[in-house]
């Protein structure tokens, strides 16, 4: 699967994710052990497993918005994975801490979401910066027609 590929099928995952968000019941009530938020509307546990809030489905549908408009482009789609790569790292750390697992009573990502924001991001990455420039791509296309050997 190339980058192009997993800017769409990530896309789709986190439009349905952000659509499930808003389903009252696909969203559990959070109950008393997790920490308060000040955007308490949607508050809850999707799947019963992970936090999150009507910014947080926001947010979901915006990024998966974005990855279906990039599949296009191979630049478009790698500098999504790219960005994903770094933005869910950040809030997977960010999960960790108890003083920004809300970002900042924003949105809760503490949970499950931790491990996922870090699973989304490990995977982001290796389509991001793994594949390679489109002159490298170039040079390996020109290099397959003259039937040498090449590194990818």
């Amino acid at each position: 699967m190339g980058v192009r590929y997993f800017a769409l099928i990530s896309g789709i995952i986190y439009i349905l994710i952000g659509l499930f968000g808003f389903i009252p019941g696909m969203v559990a009530t959070p109950g008393t052990g997790g920490p308060e938020v000040t955007v308490g509307a949607g508050y809850g546990y999707l799947l019963s497993t992970f936090p999150v809030n009507v910014l947080h489905n926001l947010v979901h549908l915006a990024i998966g918005i974005w990855g279906v408009i990039v599949f296009r482009s191979y630049i478009q789609s790698r500098t999504y994975s790219r960005t994903l790569a770094i933005l869910y790292g950040i809030l997977a750390v960010m999960g960790l801490l108890p003083v920004l697992n809300t970002t900042f009573g924003l949105m809760p990502i503490f949970g499950s979401d931790v491990w996922l924001h870090a699973l989304t991001a490990l995977i982001a990455a290796y389509f991001g910066f793994k594949t390679p420039s489109p002159n490298e791509l170039r040079t390996h296309e020109r290099e397959v027609v003259a039937g040498r050997r090449s590194r990818f």
